[in-house]
């Protein structure tokens, strides 16, 4: 039986939360997200946002259907969100975007119009099904089946919501803007330089160029992101 809590002082690095006070803070129900790059709906609204006081607070929001995770709502105040997902408040007309930042802490970017639609999901896997269709298997969990094979791994779909229907296809190549997951260099973005086997050359922003795991970048967008970083 997986636990509810765990200690503060043994949570993830990737939280931001106090350490020391409460022992015990709210552990995420497993889901699509790793453990270290997601964290509770109930630590998002107390902890982050402090749109509530307490865990008796955010169930009452919640219950009150005053939360929507990528369009959709939820009512478990367990429920894991991470990396690129998209949490809405639609009775104060608020909307965020899940990151991490410099720092590798999990934070959120508020978005507004258009943008708010738009989810980003990385294909991480590609499975031939019956009469020879493709099903996108992405990092959050969501399945989309194909009938043209011009998508690749590690390529990135920007998502209509709440239609779920690909508006634009974001190829993972040279020249690409990405933004990095994991590594030393977590939670920063920049231009693919080069691709080379497992590897990728990335030039940020500011700074000189430095080579990472092709695994931890996350296509955002050609050129320059299509979202909004901070």
């Amino acid at each position: 039986m997986v636990k509810r809590h765990l200690k503060r002082l043994t949570a993830p690095k990737s939280w931001k939360i106090k350490r020391k006070g409460i022992t015990f803070v709210t552990r995420p129900r497993p889901g699509m997200h790793s453990k270290k790059n997601s964290i509770s709906l109930n630590l998002v609204l107390r902890d982050m946002l402090s749109y509530a006081k307490t865990t008796r607070d955010v169930k009452m929001i919640l219950a009150d259907k005053g939360v929507l995770v990528d369009k959709k709502q939820v009512k478990d105040h367990r429920f894991s969100v991470g990396v690129m997902d998209i949490i809405e408040i639609p009775k104060i007309n608020k909307c965020f975007r899940v990151l991490l930042n410099k720092k590798g802490n999990i934070c959120l970017v508020e978005i507004k119009g258009d943008e708010t639609k738009i989810k980003l999901c990385k294909i991480v896997e590609k499975t031939v099904i019956k009469k020879g269709k493709i099903q996108l298997n992405l990092n959050d969990g969501r399945n989309i089946i194909i009938d043209k094979n011009n998508y690749k791994t590690g390529d990135t779909l920007a998502i209509q919501l709440p239609e779920k229907k690909i508006k634009e296809h974001l190829k993972f190549e040279k020249g690409s803007s990405v933004y990095l997951s994991g590594g030393k260099h977590k939670g920063e973005s920049g231009i693919v330089e080069e691709i080379k086997d497992s590897m990728i050359k990335v030039k940020p922003k500011s700074g000189e160029s430095f080579e990472t795991s092709k695994k931890l970048a996350f296509v955002i967008g050609r050129e320059k992101p299509i979202i909004t970083l901070s």
